[in-house]
């Protein structure tokens, strides 16, 4: 499925139990149904440059759904958001978004998790079967928890720049380990403060002893954030190499 195919991308609502998720869904131009993906966005949100990131996937042959996870506090954007975000904006604008993302239990996240899957089962342009996941940042973290929590409804789940993976607190998302049954891939930042060596070795410990199928790889001299070109975070290079992993775990799992 790598090669590229016209993109079609819609503005869509999730119905939850908790009321009804903005979303984006882009899938290929042609009428089929095609292998689903649900996209874990990152902290800064649903906005155009997931957009691209959605529509460039689609474009290899998949349906890719892109939540506003942060829906509960209203549709995308859910703060103002500049078009470039450097170092000068990240303090301000975290300082709106941390209030907001600290209320998205991994409870409520699982909750909306089920949703998505409902959702992607029943839409047309996806195919039947198990589903891949992505994530980045704190959607790595939800990638990772959505495939030990609904094991038979994902085959493949991937997270770059993941953040808090693998924490001391009793919620962890490694501690998922022994449910998951999808095969999983992690591109880690290796100047990423919020994912320090210890936790990825504490993640590849707890992946390695529950049997799971599993690669991470350090992307050296990347920061937290590199695939996001809207951002001063962004690596060209280190983003190449995420999706040439991507597509390569998705088009073999899925």
């Amino acid at each position: 499925m790598t090669d590229v195919r016209e993109v079609r991308g819609t503005s869509v609502n999730i119905p939850t139990p908790d009321g009804s998720a903005d979303a984006y869904l882009a899938h290929p131009d042609d009428n089929a149904a095609h292998p689903a993906v649900l996209f874990y966005m990152d902290a800064i949100g649903l906005r155009p440059r997931l957009k691209e990131m959605a529509d460039r996937l689609a474009g290899a042959g998949y349906t890719v759904l892109v939540p506003n996870l942060l829906y509960r506090h209203g549709p995308a954007p859910v703060v103002e958001l500049p078009d470039f975000i450097d170092a000068a904006h990240r303090p301000a604008l975290f300082e709106q978004l941390m209030p907001i993302i600290q209320e998205l239990t991994p409870e409520l996240a699982m909750r909306d998790a089920e949703a998505y899957l409902s959702w992607l089962a029943a839409c047309p342009q996806a195919a039947d079967g198990p589903v891949g996941t992505t994530g980045y940042c704190m959607g790595a973290g939800l990638a990772l928890r959505t495939a030990g929590t609904y094991p038979e409804r994902v085959a493949a789940a991937a997270g770059f720049h993941g953040a808090r993976l693998a924490t001391d607190a009793p919620d962890s998302p490694h501690l998922l380990a022994d449910r998951v049954t999808a095969e999983l891939y992690f591109g880690h930042a290796d100047q990423d403060a919020s994912l320090p060596p210890e936790q990825i070795e504490r993640l590849d410990k707890a992946l390695t002893e529950a049997g799971v199928r599993h690669r991470g790889e350090l992307y050296t001299g990347a920061h937290h954030g590199y695939t996001m070109a809207d951002t001063a975070a962004y690596d060209a290079e280190a983003t190449e190499r995420h999706w040439a992993a991507l597509l390569d775990l998705f088009d073999r799992a899925l």
